[in-house]
């Protein structure tokens, strides 16, 4: 039950219907919350920043879609992150002195509901715990449902919460149901740590980590003794399995064997600009790159990096034009990938060359844009477009579960499902709920998921198929395996 409202406000000089026309325009930092959007309709994607953390924490990054328009009054916006919940954009009339431009006061009211003020508190300091319970046999999602990753939790979470109800209708673990408990790392490897903290005190022995390559290794220093089962779900660059920790997803050279040649084809060129964040994965990322590229003939034009967090990309997208690359290879992730390729697209990248991004999937897609994502291309082991009985299926459920406004499904997203059933299986298996016998039955065997057969051969050994595919105006289309 809702039963807080916070509020924020912002004047613009200018009249309300210009405003309203501008909303989501990204006509310069702090302009209308610093929404972005591309169309103010019904069932829009919508990313935007209000001053809701308190008077001396950073803007609170949501994103959601719009549920109703009223012009040009009123916006509504259902959201997910980083809690469920719905947010009223109010854009009044503000007369201001005699004589002076009529003026628009824009005003916003997010509702909150337990789990959102649980979230704001923690994001205050404040320490908010999840108390163990004896009754169920909890498992921890952590997650980055703030900061530049939150561009794939909601659809991570929800597919986390189906494959709980999936397994607790078919009789929990071991007499218990099965209860999940989220933390969000605000894509911060400390943060994470502290989270993951969390989720061991109430109750967790095995914690699910679709977060950044960063997050996952200070969290696995972090529990290094505390006899928990951690398992990396999403594309990573291995190196960190071991006993109590598993290393699932897709390898940055798997994916660049699957692409780099038809890349190579499509672009009609061999020059290569590699682009990405500044952490340990996009720089294995390039490293393997550096390889695959030589292997096949092609050539590396510039390489550069930004921290997690940018915003302005300028400087880095005028190296890539003026390096005259053919391909760029982005290893950008989450609102660090959507804003560098929005830009990209308006400095005339997409008019000089192509864009291979490995951390593309279809939410990052979706607040890209239609018409700024296409060029660009993405290479992982799920898209929502693989054929097949079992993946349509999936998506049925998922599509029934949370409705038409739940963010699409994603090799990331699906992960985490797979995730979760591996490990359900491994305990079943197991006959106990002892971490290092549970992962000593994840270590192997064959699995069949909606991405297909997946292997597990080692803590850090999987096989799977990847698959290739390119963005258009009306989705990502899977256009051949690897």
């Amino acid at each position: 039950m809702v039963y807080l409202a916070l509020s924020a406000e912002q004047r613009v000089n200018a009249p309300p219907a210009a405003v309203f026309a501008l909303f989501g325009a990204g006509a310069g930092a702090g302009w209308v919350f610093d929404a972005a959007c591309d169309r103010i309709a019904v069932g829009a994607v919508v990313t935007l920043h209000a001053p809701l953390g308190g008077p001396d924490a950073a803007p609170v990054q949501i994103l959601g879609r719009i549920s109703a328009v009223r012009a040009p009054s009123r916006i509504e916006i259902v959201h997910d992150l980083p809690w469920r919940g719905r947010l009223r954009l109010r854009f009044d009339e503000d007369p201001g002195p005699p004589g002076e431009p009529t003026r628009t006061r824009v005003r916003l009211i997010a509702d909150l509901d337990d789990a959102g003020l649980a979230w704001l508190m923690r994001r205050r300091g404040f320490r908010v715990s999840d108390g163990p319970d004896r009754g169920h046999h909890a498992v921890g999602l952590l997650i980055s449902k703030s900061g530049p990753g939150s561009v794939f939790a909601v659809a991570t979470e929800n597919l986390a919460s189906m494959a709980v109800e999936e397994i607790n209708a078919d009789g929990g673990i071991r007499g218990r149901p099965l209860r999940l408990v989220v933390g969000d790392d605000a894509t911060e490897p400390e943060v994470g740590a502290a989270e993951a903290w969390r989720l061991v005190r109430a109750g967790c022995r095995a914690i699910m980590a679709t977060t950044t390559s960063a997050t996952f290794a200070r969290v696995s220093e972090e529990l290094g003794g505390a006899g928990v089962l951690l398992m990396h779900t999403l594309m990573n660059e291995g190196g960190l399995g071991g006993e109590l920790r598993v290393q699932l997803g897709e390898r940055p050279e798997n994916q660049l064997r699957a692409a780099v040649g038809p890349m190579l084809r499509a672009a009609g060129g061999r020059r290569w600009f590699l682009a990405g964040n500044d952490y340990c994965w996009p720089k294995v990322v390039h490293n393997a790159a550096r390889r695959v590229v030589a292997e096949h003939g092609g050539t590396i034009a510039g390489e550069r990096f930004a921290t997690l967090g940018s915003r302005d990309f300028t400087p880095l997208i005028e190296s890539i034009l003026a390096s005259r690359a053919d391909v760029v290879l982005s290893s950008f992730v989450g609102a660090d990938l959507v804003a560098f390729e929005r830009q990209c697209h308006a400095m005339g990248v997409r008019e000089r060359c192509r864009t291979l991004a490995l951390a593309l999937d279809e939410p990052t897609r979706e607040h890209i844009g239609d018409t700024a994502s296409t060029g660009m291309w993405g290479v992982s082991g799920y898209f929502e477009q693989l054929p097949g009985e079992v993946n349509a299926a999936f998506l049925d459920r998922y599509r029934r579960a949370y409705g038409p406004f739940a963010p699409p499904v994603s090799s990331i997203s699906e992960s985490a499902y797979e995730a979760l059933h591996l490990y359900v299986a491994a305990v079943r298996r197991a006959r106990e709920d002892d971490p290092r016998a549970v992962a000593r039955e994840m270590r192997g065997g064959r699995y069949d998921f909606p991405r297909g057969t997946v292997t597990v051969a080692g803590p850090e050994t999987v096989e799977q198929r990847i698959f290739l595919a390119e963005a258009t105006s009306d989705g990502l289309v899977v256009s051949r395996p690897g």
